[in-house]
């Protein structure tokens, strides 16, 4: 797909990359990366309450959440945003579908990919995304799948956070500073006006993770500063020459 270093974002719904990841997106495109989005919904059926109030049809609804998924990856300055459109509450693949990611996570070749938790008992279609993501990883990585094509190698996939992380059982490991970027990733929460009431929501949770930042960057005695930061944890382990 690209010369440049690249990342894969799977979201369940048109929303989650925009609240849970926009700051790796927007940072790391920043840095060069040709960061792809893929929306596996457009989060019609369970996220956008506020349109169904206002009497719109799913035809409008889904035009609508497609319309901000643009908007906001474009915001965060994305390369790619690819959207299924497989509907949710539930998010169901096929055979096929599954194949269709398989064919995207290999023509991207992602440095690293990200996705949800691997528990979430609020919202199923999120952990059955990321179900859907480690087995299409791993299938990516078959050689006897579609041979001749490039096989994947072995990217990371870091798990975004949830929206009740205490519910979840996630776990953090990594903590990016995104203080650079924090104006593109308010700029694209507010793209999405279907949930107008989690603006200022995972704005405070970006405040929050930054504390953490500074405490786990040297605490009180050289911390690096830091105003807004995401979470991650990591699936596999890594491997380092030093720590």
């Amino acid at each position: 797909m690209s010369d440049k270093p690249t990342a894969l974002i799977i979201s369940a719904h048109a929303a989650d990359f925009v609240w849970r990841c926009g700051g790796a997106i927007a940072l790391h495109a920043e840095k060069g990366y040709d960061v792809t989005v893929a929306c596996l919904s457009f989060g019609e059926r369970g996220e956008s309450a506020r349109l169904w109030k206002e009497g719109k049809s799913l035809d409008e609804v889904k035009a609508i959440r497609r319309g901000e998924a643009e908007a906001a990856a474009d915001a965060l300055g994305a390369a790619h945003l690819e959207c299924f459109d497989l509907g949710d509450y539930p998010l169901q693949l096929e055979k096929d579908d599954k194949f269709k990611l398989v064919d995207l996570i290999r023509k991207v070749q992602p440095r690293f990919m990200m996705s949800h938790s691997q528990y979430d008992p609020y919202n199923t279609d999120h952990m059955y995304m990321t179900q859907i993501a480690l087995e299409c990883r791993m299938i990516a990585q078959a050689w006897g799948h579609n041979p001749g094509e490039t096989v994947l190698g072995a990217p990371q996939l870091y798990l975004f956070e949830p929206h009740q992380t205490e519910q979840m059982g996630w776990k953090p490991d990594t903590f990016l500073d995104i203080t650079p970027v924090w104006d593109k990733k308010r700029a694209a929460m507010e793209c999405m006006n279907g949930q107008v009431h989690l603006w200022d929501y995972y704005t405070r949770v970006a405040q929050q993770r930054a504390n953490h930042f500074k405490r786990n960057s040297g605490g009180m005695s050289g911390g690096r500063d830091c105003k807004y930061a995401e979470g991650f944890q990591s699936i596999f382990p890594r491997t380092v020459d030093e720590l």
